[in-house]
C-alpha cells in the first residue's frame, strides 16, 4: 500500500463517527442526538442497546426506526431515509438526519389523581361526591409515533412532561368509567381490583394513538365525605338487621333507661307505657305460640284447659325523692321489713290515679301489722 491510500485510509477512519446514547437518568424517556449541522458520516456506526430505540427523521419526516443492536449506517440499512434523499446510487459524503434515542423500557410508579371531586348519582343517597387517587406503569410500544405525536423537536424529553398529558387523560376516562359502572356508592371502594383492570382496558387504546402502552393502572384508594360515610355504614347496619328484633330490642332498652330515670313520676309513666307495647307484643308472641302448640297437641276430648296464670302485680317506690323498682308483693314486703320504706313511702302501681303513701294502698296495709283486734264496741 502506497503512502496516499494508508493516508486515504487514516483519514477515513477519523471521518467514522459512533451514534450511540448512555442514559444516566431514570426519567428521560427521548434524547436527540447532537452533531454539527446534524451530518453523520457515511459508514458511521450506531449503536442502539437494550431498552432503546433509535429514530431517524429528516427534515421533520420519519424515516427509520433502529431497535436494540449495532449497525453500519449506509444505503442498505437506511432505505426509507435513502429514499426520500433520492440517493440512486448510494452515498459517499455525509448525511443529515435528526437521530433520537427512545427509552423503551417500563417506568413505573407514576402517580394520578382526580384534581376535582367526581359528582355520581346514587339511587339511595342522591347526587354524591367521591376523589380517587393511584399508580400507573407505562412504556413507548411505538418509537416512531410517540417522536411524531408527542416529542416533535423537544431535544430532551422526560417522563414529567408526558405525566401531565397522561393524568389529564385518566381522570377524564377514570371519570367516564365510574359513572357509566352505575354500582351502589359503597361498592366504589370494595372493588378497586375490579375497576382498575375496566380501567385499564377502556383508556389502553388512547394510550396507543401516541405510541405508548399503558402496562399497568392501579386504583389504591376512593374516598368521600366523612357525613356520606357514616350513612352508608348505618345503612349497611340496618340492612343486615332484622328489624322486628332490633324494634323489640330497643323498646327493652328504652324502658331500662326510664326505670333509671331520675325523672320522676314522669319518667315512671314513660317506662310503664313503653313496657305496656312490649308486654302487648310478647303476649301475641306467647299466644301464638300457645295456639300452635294446641293445634299440634289436641288435648282429650272433655279435658278442661287450665286458664293462664294471672300477671304478678308490680309496684314502684319511692326513697330520698328517687323513684325505684319495679318489684313484686314480696320484694315489696321485705322492704318494708328492712326498714328501707316504711308506712309514709310513696308507691304507685298500674291502674293508679297517682302516687300514695304505702299505709293508703288497701293491699299494702297488712303489712303495718293486721293481728291485734279492733276496739270493742262501747256500750
Amino acid at each position: 500500500m502506497d503512502i496516499f491510500s494508508k493516508i486515504k485510509e487514516k483519514l477515513s477512519n477519523e471521518f467514522i463517527d459512533i451514534v450511540e446514547w448512555l442514559d444516566y437518568t431514570d426519567d428521560t424517556i427521548a434524547h436527540r442526538f447532537e452533531r454539527y449541522q446534524n451530518e453523520i458520516k457515511n459508514g458511521a456506526k450506531l449503536i442502539v442497546r437494550e431498552g432503546q430505540a433509535a429514530v431517524f427523521v429528516n427534515e421533520g419526516q420519519l424515516a427509520d426506526v433502529f431497535t436494540p443492536g449495532t449497525y453500519e449506517l449506509t444505503t442498505k440499512n437506511l432505505p426509507i431515509l435513502a429514499t426520500l434523499k433520492g440517493w440512486k446510487y448510494g452515498f459517499n459524503s455525509p448525511f443529515k438526519a435528526e437521530v433520537y434515542f427512545v427509552n423503551t423500557h417500563l417506568f413505573t410508579d407514576e402517580k394520578w389523581g382526580t384534581k376535582s371531586p367526581i359528582t355520581l348519582s346514587d339511587e339511595r343517597f342522591g347526587l354524591v361526591e367521591i376523589r380517587a387517587f393511584g399508580t400507573y406503569a407505562f412504556k413507548v410500544s411505538d418509537p416512531g409515533k410517540f417522536i411524531t405525536e408527542i416529542v416533535g423537536t423537544d431535544s430532551n424529553f422526560t417522563n414529567f412532561e408526558i405525566n401531565e398529558h397522561l393524568k389529564s387523560l385518566i381522570a377524564t376516562r377514570f371519570t367516564d368509567t365510574v359513572g357509566e359502572a352505575n354500582l351502589p356508592i359503597e361498592l366504589y371502594a370494595a372493588n378497586t381490583s375490579e375497576l382498575s383492570e375496566t380501567c385499564q382496558e377502556v383508556m389502553h387504546p388512547e394510550f396507543m394513538t401516541v405510541g405508548i402502552a399503558l402496562e399497568k393502572f392501579y386504583i389504591e384508594n376512593v374516598s368521600m365525605p366523612e357525613d356520606l360515610k357514616k350513612e352508608i355504614f348505618e345503612y349497611s347496619r340496618i340492612d343486615k338487621l332484622d328489624l322486628d328484633k332490633l324494634t323489640k330490642f330497643k323498646t327493652a332498652k328504652a324502658i331500662e333507661a326510664a326505670a333509671t330515670n331520675e325523672g320522676g313520676t314522669a319518667g315512671a309513666g314513660m317506662g310503664m307505657g313503653m313496657g305496656f307495647v312490649l308486654a302487648q307484643q310478647m303476649g301475641g308472641m306467647m299466644n301464638t305460640g300457645q295456639n300452635q302448640m294446641q293445634m299440634g297437641n289436641a288435648a282429650p276430648q272433655g279435658a278442661m284447659m287450665p286458664p293462664p296464670i294471672p300477671a304478678q302485680v308490680q309496684y314502684y317506690y319511692a326513697t330520698n325523692g328517687t323513684q325505684h323498682g319495679p318489684v313484686s308483693f314480696d320484694q315489696l314486703k321485705s322492704l318494708f321489713a328492712s326498714r328501707t320504706i316504711n308506712k309514709e313511702s310513696l308507691i304507685w302501681k298500674q291502674g293508679m290515679s297517682g302516687w300514695k303513701a304505702l299505709q293508703e294502698v288497701e293491699e299494702l296495709k297488712s303489712f303495718l301489722g293486721g293481728n291485734t283486734p279492733p276496739p270493742l264496741p262501747s256500750n
